[in-house]
Protein backbone atom coordinates (compact mmCIF):
# COMPACT_ATOMS: atom_id res chain seq x y z
CA UNK A 1 0.00 0.00 0.00
CA UNK A 2 1.24 3.50 -0.82
CA UNK A 3 -0.03 5.92 0.77
CA UNK A 4 0.29 9.62 -0.82
CA UNK A 5 1.47 12.24 0.73
CA UNK A 6 0.56 15.87 -1.29
CA UNK A 7 3.81 18.63 -2.41
CA UNK A 8 2.14 22.24 -2.66
CA UNK A 9 3.42 21.42 -6.43
CA UNK A 10 1.88 18.41 -6.57
CA UNK A 11 -0.20 18.11 -9.81
CA UNK A 12 -1.34 14.81 -10.24
CA UNK A 13 -3.17 12.32 -7.83
CA UNK A 14 -4.30 15.44 -5.74
CA UNK A 15 -7.35 13.57 -4.75
CA UNK A 16 -5.84 10.12 -3.88
CA UNK A 17 -5.75 8.67 -0.75
CA UNK A 18 -3.66 5.62 -1.26
CA UNK A 19 -3.08 2.97 -3.66
CA UNK A 20 -3.35 -0.58 -2.79
CA UNK A 21 -1.27 -3.27 -4.89
CA UNK A 22 -3.22 -6.20 -6.44
CA UNK A 23 -2.27 -9.80 -6.80
CA UNK A 24 -2.29 -10.40 -11.22
CA UNK A 25 -5.04 -12.39 -12.48
CA UNK A 26 -2.52 -14.90 -13.19
CA UNK A 27 -1.86 -15.28 -9.45
CA UNK A 28 -5.27 -15.33 -8.17
CA UNK A 29 -6.06 -18.39 -11.08
CA UNK A 30 -2.97 -20.34 -10.19
CA UNK A 31 -4.15 -19.93 -6.66
CA UNK A 32 -7.90 -21.00 -6.93
CA UNK A 33 -7.10 -23.27 -10.41
CA UNK A 34 -10.79 -24.16 -12.15
CA UNK A 35 -11.41 -27.84 -11.67
CA UNK A 36 -12.68 -29.94 -14.39
CA UNK A 37 -16.48 -29.99 -13.66
CA UNK A 38 -16.29 -26.24 -13.60
CA UNK A 39 -14.78 -25.96 -17.02
CA UNK A 40 -17.21 -28.76 -18.10
CA UNK A 41 -19.95 -26.45 -17.10
CA UNK A 42 -18.89 -23.01 -18.59
CA UNK A 43 -18.52 -24.56 -21.87
CA UNK A 44 -20.90 -26.00 -22.18
CA UNK A 45 -23.39 -23.20 -21.24
CA UNK A 46 -21.64 -21.07 -23.21
CA UNK A 47 -21.93 -23.48 -26.65
CA UNK A 48 -25.89 -23.95 -25.21
CA UNK A 49 -26.30 -19.82 -25.18
CA UNK A 50 -24.72 -19.11 -28.36
CA UNK A 51 -27.53 -22.09 -30.22
CA UNK A 52 -30.16 -20.47 -27.89
CA UNK A 53 -29.24 -17.14 -29.77
CA UNK A 54 -28.81 -18.42 -33.61
CA UNK A 55 -32.19 -20.72 -32.79
CA UNK A 56 -30.94 -23.89 -32.85
CA UNK A 57 -31.91 -24.65 -29.51
CA UNK A 58 -35.41 -23.72 -28.86
CA UNK A 59 -35.44 -23.76 -24.62
CA UNK A 60 -35.77 -20.25 -23.07
CA UNK A 61 -32.86 -19.21 -21.01
CA UNK A 62 -33.67 -17.85 -17.28
CA UNK A 63 -31.46 -15.68 -15.27
CA UNK A 64 -32.40 -15.84 -12.22
CA UNK A 65 -30.89 -14.97 -8.48
CA UNK A 66 -30.17 -11.96 -6.69
CA UNK A 67 -30.20 -8.71 -7.47
CA UNK A 68 -26.82 -8.67 -6.21
CA UNK A 69 -24.89 -11.42 -3.52
CA UNK A 70 -23.87 -10.31 -0.21
CA UNK A 71 -23.55 -13.68 1.71
CA UNK A 72 -21.83 -16.78 0.15
CA UNK A 73 -23.26 -19.11 2.55
CA UNK A 74 -26.51 -17.89 1.22
CA UNK A 75 -25.91 -17.46 -1.90
CA UNK A 76 -24.71 -21.53 -2.23
CA UNK A 77 -27.45 -22.54 -0.63
CA UNK A 78 -29.73 -20.61 -3.29
CA UNK A 79 -26.98 -22.51 -6.18
CA UNK A 80 -28.04 -25.84 -4.59
CA UNK A 81 -31.72 -25.40 -5.01
CA UNK A 82 -32.00 -23.98 -8.78
CA UNK A 83 -29.20 -26.72 -9.48
CA UNK A 84 -31.75 -28.85 -8.03
CA UNK A 85 -34.56 -27.02 -9.89
CA UNK A 86 -32.66 -26.96 -13.15
CA UNK A 87 -32.55 -30.47 -13.51
CA UNK A 88 -36.11 -30.64 -13.06
CA UNK A 89 -37.24 -28.09 -16.34
CA UNK A 90 -34.05 -28.58 -18.54
CA UNK A 91 -35.66 -29.85 -21.58
CA UNK A 92 -37.72 -26.83 -21.56
CA UNK A 93 -34.88 -23.78 -19.42
CA UNK A 94 -32.17 -23.50 -19.73
CA UNK A 95 -31.22 -21.81 -15.98
CA UNK A 96 -28.05 -19.93 -15.18
CA UNK A 97 -28.01 -18.08 -11.81
CA UNK A 98 -27.51 -14.55 -11.45
CA UNK A 99 -24.54 -14.20 -9.85
CA UNK A 100 -24.02 -10.20 -9.50
CA UNK A 101 -20.58 -9.34 -7.67
CA UNK A 102 -20.08 -5.74 -8.36
CA UNK A 103 -23.66 -2.98 -8.84
CA UNK A 104 -23.93 0.50 -10.15
CA UNK A 105 -25.43 2.73 -8.07
CA UNK A 106 -26.81 5.80 -8.93
CA UNK A 107 -25.53 8.12 -6.05
CA UNK A 108 -23.37 6.14 -3.14
CA UNK A 109 -24.02 2.99 -1.53
CA UNK A 110 -22.65 -1.04 -0.97
CA UNK A 111 -21.09 -1.80 -4.19
CA UNK A 112 -20.87 -5.50 -4.14
CA UNK A 113 -19.03 -8.09 -2.82
CA UNK A 114 -15.52 -7.45 -5.05
CA UNK A 115 -16.11 -3.83 -4.23
CA UNK A 116 -16.34 -4.02 -0.09
CA UNK A 117 -16.75 -8.00 0.56
CA UNK A 118 -16.78 -7.60 4.16
CA UNK A 119 -19.80 -4.78 4.44
CA UNK A 120 -17.54 -2.49 6.70
CA UNK A 121 -16.34 0.19 3.77
CA UNK A 122 -12.59 -1.20 4.34
CA UNK A 123 -13.18 -2.60 0.28
CA UNK A 124 -10.47 -4.99 0.54
CA UNK A 125 -10.85 -5.60 -3.59
CA UNK A 126 -8.00 -8.46 -3.06
CA UNK A 127 -10.06 -10.19 -1.38
CA UNK A 128 -13.64 -9.69 -2.70
CA UNK A 129 -11.83 -11.07 -5.95
CA UNK A 130 -10.73 -14.12 -3.99
CA UNK A 131 -14.35 -14.45 -2.78
CA UNK A 132 -15.81 -13.87 -5.78
CA UNK A 133 -13.71 -16.41 -7.54
CA UNK A 134 -14.19 -18.99 -5.34
CA UNK A 135 -17.40 -18.88 -4.98
CA UNK A 136 -18.08 -18.89 -8.82
CA UNK A 137 -16.29 -22.05 -8.94
CA UNK A 138 -18.45 -23.79 -6.07
CA UNK A 139 -21.02 -23.02 -8.03
CA UNK A 140 -20.08 -24.15 -11.61
CA UNK A 141 -18.77 -27.20 -9.93
CA UNK A 142 -22.58 -27.92 -8.74
CA UNK A 143 -22.93 -28.08 -12.83
CA UNK A 144 -24.81 -24.71 -12.19
CA UNK A 145 -23.91 -21.78 -15.06
CA UNK A 146 -23.53 -17.71 -13.94
CA UNK A 147 -24.24 -14.66 -15.42
CA UNK A 148 -22.96 -11.95 -14.24
CA UNK A 149 -23.09 -8.08 -15.09
CA UNK A 150 -19.45 -6.72 -16.35
CA UNK A 151 -19.07 -3.46 -14.32
CA UNK A 152 -15.46 -2.78 -13.99
CA UNK A 153 -12.99 -3.12 -16.92
CA UNK A 154 -10.04 -5.08 -14.81
CA UNK A 155 -12.06 -7.36 -12.99
CA UNK A 156 -13.12 -9.96 -15.54
CA UNK A 157 -9.25 -10.98 -16.14
CA UNK A 158 -9.73 -12.85 -12.83
CA UNK A 159 -13.05 -13.92 -13.42
CA UNK A 160 -13.67 -14.55 -16.90
CA UNK A 161 -13.38 -18.21 -17.25
CA UNK A 162 -15.92 -19.15 -14.47
CA UNK A 163 -18.38 -16.89 -16.10
CA UNK A 164 -21.01 -18.17 -18.91
CA UNK A 165 -23.25 -14.86 -19.74
CA UNK A 166 -21.86 -11.57 -19.07
CA UNK A 167 -24.50 -8.22 -19.36
CA UNK A 168 -23.65 -4.40 -19.97
CA UNK A 169 -26.12 -2.35 -17.03
CA UNK A 170 -28.43 0.24 -18.39
CA UNK A 171 -25.84 2.75 -17.00
CA UNK A 172 -22.84 1.25 -19.03
CA UNK A 173 -24.43 0.27 -22.20
CA UNK A 174 -23.33 3.61 -24.51
CA UNK A 175 -19.72 3.34 -23.02
CA UNK A 176 -17.53 2.80 -25.26
CA UNK A 177 -14.94 1.14 -22.49
CA UNK A 178 -17.82 -1.72 -22.17
CA UNK A 179 -18.60 -2.59 -25.41
CA UNK A 180 -14.62 -2.95 -26.59
CA UNK A 181 -14.96 -5.13 -23.27
CA UNK A 182 -17.56 -7.36 -24.90
CA UNK A 183 -16.07 -7.07 -28.17
CA UNK A 184 -13.37 -9.52 -26.35
CA UNK A 185 -14.89 -11.35 -23.94
CA UNK A 186 -15.03 -15.32 -24.18
CA UNK A 187 -19.11 -15.25 -23.64
CA UNK A 188 -22.56 -14.41 -25.01
CA UNK A 189 -22.99 -10.66 -23.95
CA UNK A 190 -26.28 -9.19 -23.38
CA UNK A 191 -26.84 -5.38 -23.39
CA UNK A 192 -29.33 -3.49 -21.48
CA UNK A 193 -31.40 -0.54 -23.19
CA UNK A 194 -30.36 2.96 -21.77
CA UNK A 195 -31.81 4.39 -18.60
CA UNK A 196 -34.43 6.51 -20.59
CA UNK A 197 -35.56 3.18 -21.95
CA UNK A 198 -34.21 3.84 -25.61
CA UNK A 199 -33.69 0.63 -27.64
CA UNK A 200 -31.38 2.05 -29.76
CA UNK A 201 -27.90 2.35 -28.06
CA UNK A 202 -28.18 -1.48 -26.81
CA UNK A 203 -28.52 -2.57 -30.55
CA UNK A 204 -25.59 -0.39 -30.99
CA UNK A 205 -23.44 -1.96 -28.12
CA UNK A 206 -24.69 -5.32 -29.60
CA UNK A 207 -23.21 -3.98 -32.95
CA UNK A 208 -19.86 -2.49 -32.07
CA UNK A 209 -18.64 -5.30 -29.64
CA UNK A 210 -19.13 -7.32 -33.06
CA UNK A 211 -15.92 -5.65 -34.18
CA UNK A 212 -12.34 -5.61 -33.42
CA UNK A 213 -11.17 -3.02 -31.00
CA UNK A 214 -7.91 -1.85 -29.28
CA UNK A 215 -8.17 -0.59 -25.51
CA UNK A 216 -5.86 -0.54 -22.47
CA UNK A 217 -6.18 -3.28 -20.20
CA UNK A 218 -4.32 -5.82 -18.60
CA UNK A 219 -2.61 -8.71 -19.30
CA UNK A 220 -2.52 -12.26 -16.69
CA UNK A 221 0.41 -11.04 -15.17
CA UNK A 222 -1.40 -7.59 -14.35
CA UNK A 223 0.72 -5.65 -16.36
CA UNK A 224 -0.74 -2.45 -18.61
CA UNK A 225 -1.35 -3.57 -22.01
CA UNK A 226 -2.96 -2.83 -25.27
CA UNK A 227 -5.71 -5.46 -25.64
CA UNK A 228 -6.38 -6.27 -29.29
CA UNK A 229 -9.97 -8.02 -30.17
CA UNK A 230 -11.58 -9.90 -32.80
CA UNK A 231 -15.13 -9.12 -32.34
CA UNK A 232 -17.88 -11.25 -29.97
CA UNK A 233 -20.70 -11.99 -32.09
CA UNK A 234 -23.22 -13.42 -29.69
CA UNK A 235 -24.32 -10.19 -28.27
CA UNK A 236 -27.66 -9.36 -27.45
CA UNK A 237 -30.26 -6.76 -26.84
CA UNK A 238 -32.07 -6.84 -22.45
CA UNK A 239 -35.24 -4.73 -22.32
CA UNK A 240 -35.42 -3.73 -18.64
CA UNK A 241 -38.14 -0.36 -19.28
CA UNK A 242 -37.00 3.16 -18.35
CA UNK A 243 -37.77 6.70 -16.81
CA UNK A 244 -40.69 6.86 -19.50
CA UNK A 245 -42.25 2.89 -17.60
CA UNK A 246 -41.86 -0.46 -18.48
CA UNK A 247 -40.84 -1.86 -22.42
CA UNK A 248 -41.45 -5.56 -22.26
CA UNK A 249 -45.07 -5.74 -24.13
CA UNK A 250 -45.18 -7.46 -27.77
CA UNK A 251 -44.86 -3.63 -29.42
CA UNK A 252 -41.33 -3.07 -27.88
CA UNK A 253 -39.82 -6.64 -28.52
CA UNK A 254 -40.97 -6.35 -32.32
CA UNK A 255 -38.78 -2.86 -32.20
CA UNK A 256 -35.62 -4.25 -30.00
CA UNK A 257 -36.21 -6.66 -33.39
CA UNK A 258 -36.93 -4.83 -36.47
CA UNK A 259 -33.76 -2.13 -34.74
CA UNK A 260 -31.57 -5.37 -34.55
CA UNK A 261 -32.75 -6.81 -38.07
CA UNK A 262 -31.88 -3.20 -39.86
CA UNK A 263 -28.42 -3.26 -38.37
CA UNK A 264 -28.15 -6.97 -39.87
CA UNK A 265 -27.95 -8.65 -36.34
CA UNK A 266 -29.74 -11.22 -35.86
CA UNK A 267 -32.94 -10.43 -33.49
CA UNK A 268 -32.37 -11.78 -29.97
CA UNK A 269 -34.47 -9.97 -27.10
CA UNK A 270 -34.21 -10.94 -23.37
CA UNK A 271 -37.10 -9.63 -20.81
CA UNK A 272 -35.87 -8.47 -17.64
CA UNK A 273 -38.28 -8.79 -15.27
CA UNK A 274 -37.60 -6.38 -12.53
CA UNK A 275 -35.69 -2.85 -12.99
CA UNK A 276 -37.94 -0.26 -14.73
CA UNK A 277 -40.38 -3.10 -16.01
CA UNK A 278 -41.73 -3.04 -12.57
CA UNK A 279 -41.02 0.62 -11.49
CA UNK A 280 -38.57 -1.23 -9.03
CA UNK A 281 -41.38 -3.51 -6.86
CA UNK A 282 -40.27 -6.49 -7.11
CA UNK A 283 -43.87 -7.95 -6.54
CA UNK A 284 -44.88 -7.21 -10.17
CA UNK A 285 -42.01 -9.21 -11.68
CA UNK A 286 -44.34 -12.05 -11.92
CA UNK A 287 -46.84 -10.33 -14.23
CA UNK A 288 -44.09 -9.45 -16.08
CA UNK A 289 -43.02 -12.81 -16.63
CA UNK A 290 -46.56 -14.11 -17.03
CA UNK A 291 -47.14 -11.43 -20.29
CA UNK A 292 -43.67 -12.59 -21.71
CA UNK A 293 -44.11 -15.97 -21.19
CA UNK A 294 -47.49 -15.91 -23.61
CA UNK A 295 -45.56 -14.07 -25.82
CA UNK A 296 -43.16 -16.40 -26.02
CA UNK A 297 -46.30 -19.22 -26.71
CA UNK A 298 -47.34 -17.41 -29.02
CA UNK A 299 -44.50 -16.71 -30.70
CA UNK A 300 -40.91 -17.43 -29.26
CA UNK A 301 -38.84 -15.72 -31.81
CA UNK A 302 -37.20 -13.20 -31.25
CA UNK A 303 -37.68 -13.54 -27.35
CA UNK A 304 -34.66 -16.08 -26.17
CA UNK A 305 -34.82 -15.28 -22.59
CA UNK A 306 -35.71 -13.79 -19.05
CA UNK A 307 -34.36 -12.06 -15.80
CA UNK A 308 -35.55 -12.21 -12.61
CA UNK A 309 -34.56 -11.01 -9.44
CA UNK A 310 -34.77 -13.81 -7.17
CA UNK A 311 -33.61 -14.85 -3.58
CA UNK A 312 -34.08 -17.44 -0.49
CA UNK A 313 -36.88 -15.23 1.36
CA UNK A 314 -38.24 -11.93 -0.59
CA UNK A 315 -38.13 -8.42 -0.27
CA UNK A 316 -34.99 -6.42 0.41
CA UNK A 317 -33.11 -4.83 3.84
CA UNK A 318 -30.87 -2.49 4.56
CA UNK A 319 -27.02 -2.41 5.51
CA UNK A 320 -26.62 -1.99 9.32
CA UNK A 321 -22.93 -1.68 11.23
CA UNK A 322 -24.47 -4.39 12.94
CA UNK A 323 -24.05 -7.57 10.44
CA UNK A 324 -25.77 -10.04 13.19
CA UNK A 325 -29.19 -8.07 12.52
CA UNK A 326 -28.34 -8.88 8.96
CA UNK A 327 -31.45 -11.33 7.79
CA UNK A 328 -30.97 -14.93 6.17
CA UNK A 329 -31.45 -14.64 2.40
CA UNK A 330 -32.34 -11.50 1.98
CA UNK A 331 -31.45 -8.97 -0.67
CA UNK A 332 -29.12 -6.12 0.45
CA UNK A 333 -30.19 -4.45 -2.83
CA UNK A 334 -32.99 -4.47 -5.08
CA UNK A 335 -35.87 -6.47 -3.75
CA UNK A 336 -36.57 -10.13 -4.89
CA UNK A 337 -39.06 -12.70 -4.78
CA UNK A 338 -38.35 -15.81 -2.61
CA UNK A 339 -37.83 -19.32 -3.00
CA UNK A 340 -41.27 -20.56 -3.04
CA UNK A 341 -42.48 -18.40 -5.88
CA UNK A 342 -39.17 -18.96 -7.81
CA UNK A 343 -39.82 -22.29 -7.64
CA UNK A 344 -43.67 -21.90 -8.68
CA UNK A 345 -43.12 -20.09 -11.94
CA UNK A 346 -40.36 -21.94 -13.39
CA UNK A 347 -42.78 -25.14 -12.86
CA UNK A 348 -45.40 -23.08 -14.67
CA UNK A 349 -43.48 -22.10 -17.54
CA UNK A 350 -42.28 -25.25 -17.96
CA UNK A 351 -45.77 -26.70 -18.31
CA UNK A 352 -46.80 -23.87 -20.24
CA UNK A 353 -43.84 -24.13 -23.06
CA UNK A 354 -44.68 -28.09 -22.99
CA UNK A 355 -48.79 -27.12 -23.74
CA UNK A 356 -47.58 -24.73 -26.23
Amino acid sequence: MTTTAHHPDQLDNLHVRELTPLLSPYELKTQLPMPEAAARTVAGARATIRRILRGEDQRLMVVIGPCSIHDTEAAMDYARRLRTLAGEVDDRLFILMRAYLEKPRTTVGWRGLINDPYLDGSFDMSAGLKVARRLLIDMNALGLPVATEMLDPISPQYLDDQISLATIGARTTEAQTHRALASGVSMPVGFKNGTDGGIQVAVNGCLTAAGSHSFLGIDEQGHSAVVKTTGNPDAFVILRGGRGGPNYSASYVAEAADLMQKANLRPAVMIDCSHANTGSDYRLQEGVWNNVLAQVVGQHEPIVGLMVESNIFEGKQQLTADHSALRYGVSLTDGCIGWEQTERILHEAHAALARG
